[in-house]
């Protein structure tokens, strides 16, 4: 049998024609510059090729699955894909649910619980009768009190799950939230309803609603005066308006009054209440909930459970002591040593009854601490995960499922990580392994690509520069290397960025006593005018310090509402500061017609540029696919059009009148430099910069998307597709590009996610020109590059979750090194 997966002829995007052959049964690892075709060559041409090889197999139809463009691919086995998209943005998904944890503490509750009685309070203790009908959808039944006779219902799984009726918080439905109109950010007190107060509401909108608002109240008797500013307005005019005739905040003061019959009579639904029911309506559309939010709803912890999401009677059930929040709200470490006490504090039949329970526990708990999330709790929703998280969730999963003979496909799995955590994951990676599957990793990172068995380095470049086989063999021999821009760091050869040594300064930001979360009590010195790091393990606290700090408190300061300590004593220091800007890992935008292009804000003197070609025959509008005029009317500008299967899920296929270009043929026809706007669209930031050198509108925008490392992303390519790293690094951009009055602090979450270390080196270089123009970055990392490059380092530790959220040292690169109590420092000398 062939010991290898032989790959000839792949050409897919930007691959040269390329040929390799790639151990099975190893850990491999493909690396590159950013745009190099690392992804294509792992993701769509050797994960997408298994895939089809598999079904068809089994004589599935294939059709829903293309061939990649490469000649020939052998000796693959099924694979299994673990990327950086995290495919569950439901607020109701948990670490806790989607790694099944908490399924079996809900089972383990449900056996063994104690509850009070609501009707005599003395604690009822566990039946066995309950177990029968501890299932997942079993609806409770009723059992008496064993002291005072009256009906309780039977614990069931069903009866601790948010998700369902019998668990859930009635209040927020199991949400653990609630959605509150904003007033504030609704309409402008300063203003009338008929000067335009109300947000969203156009003049001739006012103008209809205006008699509607007249008739409620002369239905109930008062005046309402559409000219008086709302801030002059008295209760029952402010309720009328904001919440409508219906709403308890305005029936309070009419209570035995029938709202009007019709709207010409005065049914007037209120602001806000429109607005809840819209959002309400539209549940299953993130793009206009996400919208909703901005234009002034608000999300706040549900009262009534404190954002547990559970209901009264399941939290006050207990398992020796501990009530089922309580447990999801445990780092997985302390939840790991709580199960390992049950046994001594459970008595025979008690264990008889769980021991399996608690032993499927124990084994699902230790995989997540394996691979290095041991600092997460049960409870956490998955949404606020990093990349790098819900791969290692995945990770954990895959270490149970006991599979041979598979192709993993992981896509940077150290994001996030601190360097001390990353021998762990190999060690992870190589017990994948050893089970007798083929590893591919995607990865920049040099501990792991020293620890791989078999090295591909892709380039030499990114883009149309990119998409050959520069080296490959041992770590050792890719090293060696010559032209390999991999193994010139792998050797020594390429230099590592270095401080600067700019070292302390004297103005500084001091933030006074934050204890959020995990933080116990810092104070904490950010000099200013430097390049700082905050670094240290994984949920060590850094996030909490700088972006539910720091962050939320400059907004407070910088938008002229004061600034509000909420779980820190105060910050000193803000004199010195003209603004701040932040720059997260959060999508730019969810909306697939949003592209790096639009939210760039390069498309528009692009299609300025196409306009002017025409010669007056079509505007810029005609040059974009958002609007008609231009772009292809059949598929509406996306290029492809949904096919609904029946049973199946839907299938996008290439649009047959536009073939994929999205726009009209007169459109296509007017070129520059030899390119139409489709041929513009799919090049990529170093193609595009080539083409427009000549158009400084366009020109200076695509010059800072390359200076931070996009140079190889393809301008139309979707917002929702883009890493976290890529969607912080095209926002930094869009921040460079703004006229900055007085100092700015920059904000950054880890901005080298998914960088080559070249492409850091460039990145620093970009931060460093910041610092010498007079402002100041401060930077959550990992990377050692930019911990070694940094003027001030802040490491927290020790450890993550409980254990965290202390400072364990500060100081130059060279000083921490030094600190025995930091464990970033042992990592700084090599």
């Amino acid at each position: 049998m062939d010991d290898f997966i032989r790959v000839t002829g792949a050409r897919l995007h930007n691959l040269k024609n390329v040929s390799l052959s790639l151990p099975k049964n190893k850990l491999v690892v493909l690396t590159g510059l950013s745009g190099s075709g690392k992804s294509t060559l792992a993701f769509d041409t050797l994960h997408r090729e298994g895939q089809r090889q598999y079904l068809e197999s089994l004589g599935m139809v294939t059709g829903l699955v293309s061939k990649p463009a490469v000649d020939s691919i052998t000796g693959l086995s099924p694979s299994i894909s673990v990327d950086q998209h995290l495919t569950n943005r439901s607020p109701r998904s948990t670490v806790g649910t989607v790694t099944e944890v908490f399924t079996y503490l809900r089972l383990l509750w449900s056996r063994i619980g104690i509850r009070p009685c609501p009707g005599c309070g003395k604690d009822i203790p566990p039946s066995h009768a309950d177990t029968a009908e501890a299932d997942e959808d079993a609806e409770p039944g009723q059992r008496p009190c064993p002291h005072c006779g009256a009906p309780v219902p039977e614990l069931v799984m069903g009866s601790f799950s948010f998700n369902k009726p019998a668990g859930a918080c009635p209040a927020c439905t199991g949400l653990g939230e609630v959605i509150r109109p904003d007033v504030r950010r609704l309409a402008d007190d300063a203003k009338s309803v008929a000067q335009g107060a109300v947000h969203g509401w156009n003049a001739k909108y006012t103008d209809w609603i205006l008699p509607v608002l007249h008739a409620a109240a002369r239905h109930y008797g008062f005046t309402f005066d559409v000219d008086a500013p709302l801030g002059e307005l008295d209760a029952r005019q402010r309720d009328l308006l904001l919440h409508g005739v219906e709403s308890p905040e305005f029936r309070r003061h009419f209570p035995d009054t029938a709202p009007p019959a019709t709207v010409t009579a005065g049914r007037f639904e209120g602001v806000a209440t429109a607005l809840l029911r819209r959002y309400s309506d539209r549940a299953d559309d993130p793009e206009y909930r996400e919208r909703a939010e901005r234009q002034g709803l608000v999300k706040q912890p549900c009262a009534d459970c404190d954002g547990t999401r559970l209901g009264a009677a399941a939290r006050a059930v207990t398992v020796h002591g501990l009530t089922v929040v309580e447990a999801t709200r445990l780092p997985l470490t302390d939840l790991a040593d709580w199960l390992g006490g049950l046994r001594e504090r459970s008595d025979g039949d008690e264990w008889l009854l769980v021991e399996p329970v608690v032993a499927d526990l124990e084994e699902r708990v230790r995989r997540l601490l394996d691979v290095g999330v041991g600092y997460l709790t049960l409870g956490q929703a998955t949404p606020s995960l990093s990349a790098g998280e819900t791969q290692r969730l995945r990770l954990a999963a895959l270490l149970g499922s006991g599979l041979t003979g598979v192709l993993y496909v992981l896509d940077e799995p150290t994001i996030g990580l601190h360097p001390s955590d990353t021998a762990r994951l190999v060690d992870v990676l190589r017990r994948l392994r050893d089970l007798g599957n083929t590893v591919l990793v995607i990865e920049h990172d040099l501990d792991v690509l020293e620890a791989a068995d078999h090295v591909v380095d892709v380039g030499p470049g990114a883009g149309r520069d990119g998409g050959r086989i520069v080296a490959e063999g041992t770590p050792e021999e890719v090293a060696r290397t010559a032209g390999s821009p991999t193994g010139a760091y792998l050797s020594g050869r390429a230099a590592q960025p270095l401080s600067r040594g700019r070292g302390d300064a004297p103005a500084a930001l001091v933030i006074r006593g934050a204890r959020a979360h995990n933080l116990k009590d810092l104070t904490v010195r950010i000099p200013l005018g430097r390049l700082v790091t905050v670094t240290g393990p994984s949920g060590s606290g850094k996030s909490t310090l700088l972006l539910d700090i720091l962050d939320r408190a400059a907004r407070q300061r910088f938008n002229g509402a004061g600034e509000r300590p909420g779980e820190h004593d105060g910050i000193d220091g803000w004199g010195h500061l003209g603004k701040i800007v932040t720059v997260d890992q959060e999508p730019v935008s969810r909306m697939p017609r949003s592209n790096a292009a639009t939210y760039g804000e390069v498309f528009t003197p692009i299609r300025q540029v196409f306009a002017a070609r025409s010669k007056g025959a079509l505007t810029a509008g005609h040059f974009s696919f958002n609007t008609a005029g231009g772009r292809c009317e059949r598929c509406e500008g996306a290029g492809v059009l949904s096919v609904h299967m029946h049973f199946l899920p839907a299938v996008e296929v290439r649009c047959p009148t536009c073939r994929g270009r999205r726009f009209r043929p007169e459109v296509l026809g007017v070129r520059y430099e030899g390119h139409d706007i489709a041929q513009v669209l799919a090049a990529t930031v170093d193609e595009a910069l080539e083409v427009f050198r000549e158009v400084p509108a366009v020109a200076t925008r695509l010059r800072r998307m390359a200076d931070v490392g996009l140079g190889y992303l393809p301008l139309g390519q979707p917002a929702p597709t883009l890493s976290g790293g890529e969607a912080q690094r095209l926002k930094l951009a869009k921040e460079l590009g703004r006229r900055t009055t007085g100092r700015t602090l920059y904000v950054l979450d880890e901005p080298t996610t998914g960088l080559h270390a070249a492409d850091t080196a460039r990145l620093l270089g970009v931060l460093q020109r910041l610092v010498d123009a007079g402002h100041s970055v401060i930077a959550i990392e990992h990377n050692v590059d930019v911990m070694r490059a940094s003027d001030w380092l802040i490491d927290l530790g020790p450890v993550g979750g409980a254990g965290g959220g202390r400072v364990m040292a500060e100081g130059t690169p060279g000083e921490v090194s030094g600190m025995g109590a930091s464990r970033t420092g042992g990592f700084l000398t090599g």
